[in-house]
């Protein structure tokens, strides 16, 4: 059977010490990938950009050349599964419903469950491969969200700027404030 779909995978969110991990995929009809033109991995993207870039990624949606969906884990899961089997857990979920035909190219170390017999993942593929930079653009900027609408709820710790990574003035205010409900206690050595 020839593969007439592929679905590019990649995830942002694995190093933070607090907030979710997000686990982005892009499907594409093969031959489409014309219409991602320019895109590179999220991390080479300034943060302008990578809006552009996830705003021209809906309106193909709209139009039929792709289909997109990403799946948020929370740190609590991080802190009792680990980060391996969180980012597994959103690779699973976003595959669900999604034709085992389908050929999947993953960024990094990532791997599609066992069924999806056409499968191969890359390392790079998020600046290699442009489904997979394009799945690359679609965590960073729905996870970059989620951070901005958890700063409004946990506003002491910067959490807008820095997005939950471990920078100098995130650990200042965990001292001065202690850890939040979104810190991934896991990761944050006392």
């Amino acid at each position: 059977m020839a593969i007439r779909f592929t679905a590019g995978i990649d995830e942002a969110g694995r190093g933070p010490i607090a907030g979710p991990v997000c686990v982005g995929m892009v499907v594409m009809r093969k031959g489409n990938e014309k219409f991602l033109k320019g895109i590179k991995d999220s991390k080479k993207l300034s943060e302008k950009k990578r809006e552009e870039w996830f705003e021209k990624i809906k309106q193909l949606k709209k139009e039929g050349k792709l289909d997109f969906c990403y799946k948020m884990v929370s740190n609590k899961i991080i802190d009792k599964k680990g980060i391996v089997f969180s980012v597994q857990l959103g690779i699973e979920k976003n595959l669900d419903g999604v034709k085992s035909s389908t050929k999947i190219l993953l960024d990094g170390s990532l791997k599609a469950p066992a069924k999806f017999k056409s499968q191969k993942t890359i390392i790079g593929g998020d600046n290699k491969v442009k489904v997979i930079s394009a799945a690359s653009v679609v965590a960073k900027v729905m996870r970059d969200k989620r951070m901005k609408l958890l700063a409004k709820k946990y506003p002491r710790y910067g959490l807008e700027k820095h997005k939950g990574y471990g920078t100098k003035e995130h650990y200042k205010k965990i001292k001065k404030f202690g850890l939040s409900r979104v810190h991934r206690k896991s990761y944050i050595k006392a």
